[in-house]
């Protein structure tokens, strides 16, 4: 097994194996997020991001109450601007982080709503304990869920979506994953384990394919089917011309004509 190396940023725990980087938010009671805590997980996931040798992050939570509630009111209250400088990449350090083309796996355990639910949904894939519960109650203090508002009704049913905008109720995990919001609900017990097997299952694949589907998932979410593809098509994307021209895909067309697995090096 590779070396484990853990670090802490105040309410922002990391630890790392290999190529995979574990963020914890830990900031009782709640997990709630102020500025100052968004701003480090900017960094971390921007460090993250720009470090050839990470692959996988997980985002999880400390704790089984909570995943994390959102915006934190009591900071808010104390002078915390929800206009002010959330750092690099917006709320939670990854709404809004630029060229983000590597996975990232929630862990969601306890309780996930508003700007924690967001958060969630920033992530490529998500994985929930049984024990949690969903909602985006910002209705009932009259703002809006900008980002959810934007997201959900691109990722399941629009009356779904509008049901949980419009009304703000709760629901629990096997509705999120009969909606095809999480990707398997597990024990609490199992969530940590169970994450990390996926993220050692994408490890070991292709870094230079993860990029260029993240980006020509998220740039051809504005464009029209045959715009994109031409994209693709003329290695237009800088992804899919670097993987294109890339010794990886030299290196998986000789594994296959091998039967053998391939060494994928991201180069």
């Amino acid at each position: 097994m590779a070396e484990m190396q853990m670090r802490t940023e105040g309410p922002v725990r990391t630890r790392r194996e290999g190529g995979i980087l574990e963020v914890t938010l830990d900031r009782p009671k709640a997990n709630a997020i102020d500025l100052a805590t968004s701003r480090v997980m900017g960094l971390v996931f921007r460090d993250f991001r720009d470090d050839e040798t990470l692959r996988v992050a997980i985002l999880r939570a400390e704790g089984d109450k909570f995943f994390c509630p959102g915006w934190d009111l009591k900071a808010a209250a104390g002078g915390d601007a929800v206009d002010g400088d959330y750092g690099v990449g917006g709320f939670g350090g990854l709404q809004e982080l630029p060229n983000l083309n590597k996975p990232v796996i929630a862990a969601v355990n306890g309780i996930c709503c508003g700007g924690g639910l967001e958060l969630a949904l920033s992530a490529d894939l998500i994985l929930a304990s049984d024990n949690a519960t969903f909602a985006l109650p910002e209705i009932r203090s009259g703002t809006v869920a900008d980002a959810a508002s934007i997201k959900l009704p691109k990722r399941i049913p629009y009356h779904v979506a509008m049901d949980l905008l419009l009304t703000g109720r709760w629901f629990d995990a096997e509705e999120a994953l009969r909606w095809g919001l999480v990707k398997e609900i597990t024990s609490p017990d199992e969530l940590l384990a169970k994450t990390w097997e996926l993220a050692r299952l994408l490890e070991s694949g292709p870094p230079l394919v993860y990029a260029a589907i993240k980006e020509v998932v998220r740039e051809a979410e504005a464009m029209r089917f045959q715009d994109a593809l031409n994209r693709i098509t003329k290695r237009q994307m800088p992804t899919v011309d670097r993987l294109y021209g890339s010794e990886d895909v030299l290196e998986g067309q000789r594994a296959f004509a091998e039967k053998r697995d391939p060494v994928w090096t991201g180069r």
